[in-house]
């Protein structure tokens, strides 16, 4: 369910000067719903409003490069990866899919992306998972809905890309250098 808050600025001590991610977790999304009664006492709100913006804090900027390609056929690949991250399709039925050879789309992937194709599907991937994630679902939830057969194979991936578990990465804000 998404919920959207808006604060009278003259009470928000936050000055984002763009939209910015937030990481949602137990407390955060308690009050969140608790705002949203229609029958809330205008100090309550007030109070709970003040918890909130305490409690909020930028989702660091993700790390997770996925580059546009410019290529029409890498970009054919590209559109049909992004459209649906899960799509288990290998590099040779997505170059058949394009009509060029194997070799030729692990070529022109990475002149066009400066990375392999295995790389590139794995970014698109773990960025398609962060907003689910955010979101409070399970790991294997997440897992699922991007392509990974287990939440293991997903964690793997998300440690070698990132350099942390999602958990921390989305709790802490932590951006590993």
């Amino acid at each position: 369910m998404l919920h959207g808050l808006y604060f009278d600025p003259a009470r928000c001590h936050l000055s984002w000067p763009e939209p910015t991610p937030v990481g949602v977790d137990g407390l955060l999304a308690h009050l969140i719903v608790h705002l949203g009664r229609p029958d809330l006492a205008e100090g309550a709100r007030l109070r709970a409003e003040a918890v909130v913006l305490d409690l909020l804090r930028p989702l660091p900027a993700t790390p997770i490069d996925v580059p546009v390609p410019s290529d029409e056929r890498v970009r054919a690949v590209a559109d049909a990866l992004l459209a649906d991250p899960a799509d288990r399709r290998s590099l040779d039925a997505h170059a058949r899919a394009v009509g060029v050879s194997r070799r030729t789309l692990t070529r022109l992937f990475m002149q066009d992306t400066g990375m392999s194709f295995d790389r590139w599907r794995t970014h698109v991937r773990l960025r398609a998972a962060l907003p689910i994630l955010a979101e409070g679902h399970l790991v294997s939830h997440a897992a699922h809905l991007v392509g990974y057969a287990t939440p293991s194979a997903f964690l793997a991936a998300f440690r070698r890309t990132v350099g942390t578990s999602p958990k921390r990465y989305l709790n802490t804000g932590i951006v590993p250098k």
